[in-house]
């Protein structure tokens, strides 16, 4: 079992020792870094971990607590004299001496805090529902001193609209419970350290400055500022804790605590309608990989530990709402939702053995609403990973599904389309919003033109791997079996298969001579592209061969 109470100093290892390079190092680009290091898990849940006893202690304690809360009418305490803040509640925590992962939104767990910059009428009418006064300076400050959120909405509204809303004809408006679902990529935090971050940001900054002071760029300057100046705030916050941030994480159990810090940060500052997660748990698979190869972590069980302590953090998640908030969502949701599952556009799964300890948490610490487990369902997905979730799923009703199939064509795998966006504004030194504005095929111009250029190797890779997996998925299966490589519908399964060579490459076009010329051309010259030195010298020949004769033929 994993040590509690004290912060563990890891600073003399190097954070990304064993890791394998890329851009990832160069810039903030957590998919290239996850997809050049995760180990995607084929088996089954055989592995699994029961819950240890100081887990079972710390649980047990805050489950009391929650019980409490529910027999309060739903709210066991507010802080109404604090607006929330990155650092406005002093440390908080469930059983100090036992927790590994550390962090609360307020100074005690289950403690409400408000959140009077997004409109005084809610904190105030939540308070209220649930016996609590509001405390009178805050009200002062936020009716008379400081315009809130809301106040802005309702000045923007038209006589149309408030007519329509006070109707009830129209719902889902930006004000009150309507700010909709907020995710972060809070996985930065541990792979780079917020002094690389806000280093990173300061960089974009001085590119802002040096553009002429339109409104759009006079509000960058003004985000940016305010970026730079929550992650001082979330340094601060995690200072407070014990924990130097700084840097990148160096140990699996400082990656889950730098991720949770970052989270956290995000539910101090924002109360969204949802405030998902992202997919942590395949990020997070890297470093459990590492720590027990090279010992840091000495079981299975401790690793398990470490998801059940952050998962039980994420459990204890709350906002203060209206009871017409509760009646209208069906209880207390804050909707923390982890992305499970999935395959990458390169044709892996995105199953890891940290995809099962998330979904052991809901027998570790029994079933729950958050939070929100939501598996990226595919029929590639490996069967024991299948299994595995329909079993869960059967004994708690825990586990949310969505269409990997449906919506990766459409959002890539993670972020692979927002970080051909961000390149290309880069190289064309625009904003990223105008490259998002631009036609499909405006874009699909420019990106041809700098195609070659090395910053774009990577979503340039991801599109020729999307290309082949899911639209040509029947040619790949139909050569690699010609060459016996062991494949799911065409994409690669084992690590020790041989390249075929040039002559088995020219033996398999010839046999598989009913598929388009073309297709099967550019399918070999993709895989030389993308399958490194062995399959270059094998297909790149036969493609300069078909090359000639294509030309011929047109």
């Amino acid at each position: 079992m994993l040590p509690a109470s004290a912060a563990p100093r890891s600073s003399s290892l190097d954070p990304h020792r064993g890791f394998r390079p890329g851009p990832w190092l160069e810039g903030a680009d957590v998919r290239d870094f996850i997809l050049r290091n995760f180990t995607p898990y084929l088996g089954d849940a055989g592995f699994v971990s029961g819950p240890t006893e100081r887990t079972t202690q710390v649980w047990r304690r805050l489950h009391d607590l929650m019980l409490e809360e529910r027999d309060r009418g739903g709210v066991l305490d507010v802080d109404a004299a604090t607006p929330s803040t990155i650092t406005a509640h002093a440390p908080g925590y469930i059983a100090r001496d036992d927790e590994l992962i550390v962090g609360l939104q307020t100074d005690a767990p289950l403690r409400r805090a408000i959140f009077p910059n997004g409109g005084w009428r809610m904190v105030e009418g939540g308070l209220k529902a649930y016996g609590f006064e509001p405390d009178e300076r805050v009200r002062e400050i936020f009716t008379r001193h400081r315009k809130t959120h809301n106040d802005g909405v309702f000045d923007a509204y038209t006589p149309g609209i408030l007519a329509a809303r006070k109707a009830g004809i129209v719902t889902g408006l930006p004000d009150a419970y309507g700010r909709g679902r907020i995710i972060g990529d809070y996985r930065r935090v541990a792979l780079y350290g917020v002094d690389q971050l806000i280093e990173w940001k300061r960089q974009e900054r001085a590119e802002v400055d040096a553009l002429f002071g339109a409104e759009e760029v006079i509000r960058d300057r003004e985000e940016l500022a305010e970026q730079i100046r929550a992650l001082g705030e979330l340094g601060e916050m995690a200072a407070s804790y014990g924990y130097d941030i700084s840097r990148p994480a160096a140990t699996a159990r400082e990656a889950v605590q730098w991720v949770y810090f970052a989270y956290l940060a995000a539910v101090k500052e924002q109360n969204g309608a949802a405030m998902s997660l992202g997919r942590t748990s395949t990020f997070l698979d890297v470093y459990f990989e590492r720590d027990l190869a090279d010992g840091r972590l000495s079981s299975e069980a401790e690793a398990q530990e470490l998801v059940d302590d952050f998962v039980m953090k994420l459990r204890a998640v709350r906002f203060l709402r209206t009871p017409e908030y509760e009646q209208l969502f069906s209880g207390d949701p804050t909707w923390v939702t982890e992305s499970l599952g999935g395959m990458a556009q390169d044709g892996r799964p995105l199953v890891t053995k940290t995809s099962f300890r998330y979904l052991q948490t809901l027998r570790n610490l029994g079933p729950a609403p958050e939070p929100n487990m939501t598996v990226f369902w595919s029929p590639q997905l490996p069967d024991g990973f299948k299994r595995y979730c329909a079993q869960i799923s059967i004994e708690t009703s825990s586990i949310q599904y969505e269409s990997d199939e449906a919506m990766r064509p459409r959002f890539g795998d993670d972020t692979a389309k927002m970080i051909a966006v961000a390149q290309l504004a880069k190289a064309l030194h625009f904003r990223e919003e105008s490259i998002r504005k631009m036609p499909v095929e405006k874009k699909a111009d420019l990106f041809a033109s700098r195609a070659t250029g090395p910053e774009f190797e990577q979503p340039l890779e991801a599109a020729l791997m999307h290309y082949h997996t899911h639209e040509q998925s029947a040619l790949l299966a139909a050569f690699l079996d010609q060459w016996k490589i062991p494949h799911v519908n065409g994409s690669i399964e084992a690590d020790d298969y041989e390249a075929p060579s040039a002559d088995q490459v020219r033996l398999a076009v010839q046999a598989l001579d009913t598929y388009p010329p073309r297709d099967v051309a550019i399918y070999l010259a993709s895989a030389g592209l993308l399958m490194g030195d062995a399959w270059r010298a094998a297909t790149w020949p036969v493609v300069d061969e078909m090359a000639g004769q294509l030309t011929k033929g047109s």
